[in-house]
C-alpha cells in the first residue's frame, strides 16, 4: 500500500490530502490527528522571568537567583525543538498555543511555558498562514488558551489579528467540519480559543478543547489515566489526550541539570506502544488529538496518522444483494464495496 510506505519515511507535509475517500466525510473530530503539547516551547527565552502563575516559592527563588533558576526552567520547560513549519511538515495539525503578555513586551503577546518565549504571536500565527498556502489540502487546529496577564483589549485585538489572518479560511464553529467539506469552502484552520466572551462574540471562534492531561511523570501513570478517561466516554466535538509527562517545581529545583527530554525519550516506547493500539472515531474510547513532546524524536506522526487506516479496514463494506447476471447486465461491482464510516 503506497500510503502506508509514504508513512514510514517520516514526514507527513500533506497527509490529510491523501487519506482514502472513505474519510472524507468523517468529522475532523472522529480522525485521528498529532498535535504538538506547549508548541511553542523551543524558543523560551532564558532571560526572562518566571511566570506569575508559577508557585510564589519558584518565583521567590527566581527574584534572588535568576542564573540558576532560569536556565533550570528552560531546560524543564522545553519540550518541543521543531519551528512550526517544521512541525506541519512531519504532520502535526494541532497546535497548543499559551499565550502570555511579558511584563516588558510592550504591546506583543508572546507564548509561555513557565518562562516567556523570544517569538511573538503575530509571528507564529503568520508562519503558519505562510505554510497553509503551499498546502491547500491541509486542515490545522489552533488552540489558544491560558492567556497569562492579558487585558480585555488584548482578547479583542488578537481575536481581530487571527481573523484578520486567516479570513475565509477559518471554519466557522456553527459547522460540522469534514475534509471534503473544508476543501469545497477553502477552510483550513480550526481556531479553538478559551476565554467564553470572546467566542460569543465570533463565530469564527471555537470553544476551549478538552485536554486530557495526566499531570504526572511516570507513563504508566499516564497511561492508567486516559485509559480511565476513555472508559468514562469521550468529549463531544474535539478533544486532546495528552501523552506529554510533567514534573512538579520542587522536582525540577532539585534536578537542574537534568531536562525534559531525557525524561519524555525514556518513556516513550510506553507511550507510544499504547498509543499504536488506540483508535479513533465516535464510539467510546475513540481518539481523536494525541500530542507529544518532542514531535520530532520518534515516528510520532506517522504512528498517529496510521491509525486513520485502521478505521477504513473496521468500517462495514457495503454487500451487493443483486444477483450476478442481473448486476452484471446493469454494471453493479458485485465485489464488496467499502462503505462510508461516520
Amino acid at each position: 500500500m503506497e500510503d502506508e510506505e509514504r508513512l514510514q519515511l517520516g514526514g507527513n507535509p500533506d497527509w490529510m490530502s491523501l487519506l482514502p475517500a472513505e474519510l472524507l466525510d468523517v468529522p475532523l473530530w472522529n480522525l485521528a490527528i498529532p498535535g504538538s503539547h506547549d508548541s511553542m516551547s523551543f524558543c523560551l527565552d532564558v532571560s526572562s522571568p518566571v511566570l506569575k502563575s508559577e508557585p510564589r516559592l519558584l518565583r521567590v527563588i527566581d527574584m534572588l537567583f535568576p542564573c540558576w533558576t532560569r536556565p533550570c526552567i528552560y531546560r524543564w520547560a522545553t519540550t518541543q525543538q521543531s519551528v512550526l513549519s517544521d512541525q506541519c511538515d512531519l504532520g502535526i495539525r494541532f497546535f497548543d498555543l499559551r499565550i502570555a503578555r511579558k511584563p516588558a513586551g510592550g504591546g506583543k503577546l508572546f507564548f509561555a511555558h513557565g518562562i516567556y518565549t523570544l517569538i511573538t504571536v503575530k509571528e507564529a500565527l503568520g508562519e503558519l498562514a505562510t505554510w497553509l498556502d503551499t498546502h491547500p489540502k491541509e486542515i490545522i487546529i489552533i488552540a489558544c488558551s491560558h492567556f497569562e496577564s492579558l487585558t480585555d483589549e488584548d482578547h479583542c485585538q488578537l481575536a481581530d489579528y487571527i481573523i484578520s489572518l486567516f479570513g475565509k479560511r477559518l471554519c466557522s464553529s456553527e459547522d460540522i467540519p469534514t475534509l471534503r467539506s473544508c476543501w469545497c469552502r477553502g477552510q483550513q484552520v480550526v481556531v479553538s480559543y478559551d476565554d467564553q466572551q470572546m467566542v460569543l462574540q465570533h463565530p469564527e471562534l471555537w470553544t476551549g478543547i478538552p485536554y486530557w492531561y495526566a499531570d504526572s511523570s511516570d507513563p504508566k501513570k499516564v497511561i492508567a489515566y486516559l485509559e480511565e478517561q476513555k472508559h468514562r466516554g469521550r468529549p463531544d466535538g474535539f478533544y486532546v489526550s495528552g501523552l506529554n509527562l510533567t514534573e512538579d517545581a520542587a522536582y525540577i529545583l532539585l534536578h537542574p541539570l537534568q531536562d525534559m527530554r531525557t525524561l519524555t525519550l525514556r518513556a516513550l516506547s510506553l507511550l507510544l506502544r499504547w498509543a499504536s493500539e488506540q483508535q479513533p472515531g465516535g464510539g467510546a474510547g475513540g481518539l481523536n488529538v494525541l500530542c507529544c513532546d518532542f514531535v520530532d524524536v520518534s515516528h510520532f506522526c506517522s504512528l498517529v496518522i496510521r491509525l486513520n487506516y485502521k478505521k477504513v479496514l473496521a468500517a462495514p463494506r457495503a454487500v451487493c444483494t443483486v444477483p450476478r447476471a442481473t448486476a452484471e447486465s446493469i454494471g453493479c461491482c458485485h465485489s464488496n464495496q467499502a462503505g462510508h464510516p461516520t
